[in-house]
């Protein structure tokens, strides 16, 4: 079980900090007027909206400001304005001392699945949701979820069910993020711990030969074998070879799982879409997934 944190109130503070590729600053802005519209205060870090080259910022100022927040007790959520690369570099350079002094909630997807990992193995919660480079264009739910995950609110997604679906349920702790990133901590220290838990998988602009071949990386880690269910959520904007691979994504997951007997979803409401639900990882979840629908419960 993750070590709880506490929940936010209104009034309370969110940091908002670009630990990856940059943002502009009129998308941080309407960030800003989301929260305050829910009753929440910002903190804007210092080179947040600002640029060099790909980044928000070099290293040391991309270190600097998700240091300032993790360090400030003010800041009850650290909220990552968006992916794209970068966060990666920054991560063995964190001090995480005052993070586990009093922790936070730490917010974001996509680039963020790194921190998703490394807060896995340090055993505290964290939320998988949409951030502030999104919050324009996405759905009612996934901004209303996040308000619901930082707060501890119970609340649950509910989706139509895939006809490639398998049934079944299971109640345990969500892991995982971005696929691509999940493969990349494979065999690292930051390698989340998959044994009994919900795996959360979503991906862009892809190969399928490539989403094979990091689902051929979770079997061969032995991830595969230990967890007790799988969500996949947007596999958005997946490209084929020509010739091509020879099957979509889904049958391509399910061949993981011919042995398996585990549920199983796909086109989840979360991920690299407009409907990104928010996915609390590490607190128990109850996941059902029926001929009809597909249902997710905190």
């Amino acid at each position: 079980m993750a070590t709880s944190i506490p929940f936010l109130s209104p009034g309370d503070t969110v940091g908002i900090c670009a630990p990856a590729k940059a943002i502009e600053e009129s998308l941080v802005n309407e960030a800003v007027s989301f929260l305050k519209s829910n009753g929440f205060n910002s903190f804007i870090t210092p080179n947040c909206c600002g640029r060099h080259n790909y980044f928000s910022g070099t290293i040391a100022e991309r270190l600097s400001d998700f240091q300032l927040l993790l360090d400030n007790p003010e800041i009850k959520a650290i909220w990552c304005a968006r992916g794209g690369y970068g966060t990666v570099q920054i991560m063995d350079l964190l001090n995480w001392a005052s993070f586990i002094r009093s922790p936070k909630w730490i917010l974001g997807f996509s680039d963020i699945t790194f921190i998703h990992g490394k807060l896995n193995r340090l055993g505290y919660p964290s939320v998988h949701c949409t951030m502030p480079l999104n919050i324009p264009s996405n759905s009612g739910e996934a901004k209303s979820t996040l308000l619901d995950s930082i707060q501890g609110k119970s609340y649950e997604i509910k989706t139509f069910s895939d006809p490639n679906n398998r049934t079944g349920s299971a109640e345990a702790e969500i892991i995982g993020g971005n696929l691509s990133i999940l493969q990349a901590l494979a065999g690292t220290d930051d390698q989340p711990n998959f044994h009994n838990k919900i795996l959360y998988i979503e991906d862009l602009c892809e190969h399928l030969y490539s989403i094979d071949r990091m689902m051929q990386s979770l079997r061969k880690s032995g991830a595969l074998s230990v967890i007790s269910g799988l969500i996949v959520g947007g596999m958005t904007e997946l490209k084929d070879t020509n010739p091509g691979f020879g099957m979509g994504v889904e049958p391509l997951i399910l061949e993981y799982f011919q042995y398996r007997n585990i549920p199983v979803a796909f086109n989840f409401p979360a991920g690299h879409i407009d409907d990104n639900n928010a996915i609390v990882f590490g607190r128990k979840a109850f996941f059902e997934v029926s001929k009809d629908d597909v249902c997710l419960s905190f």
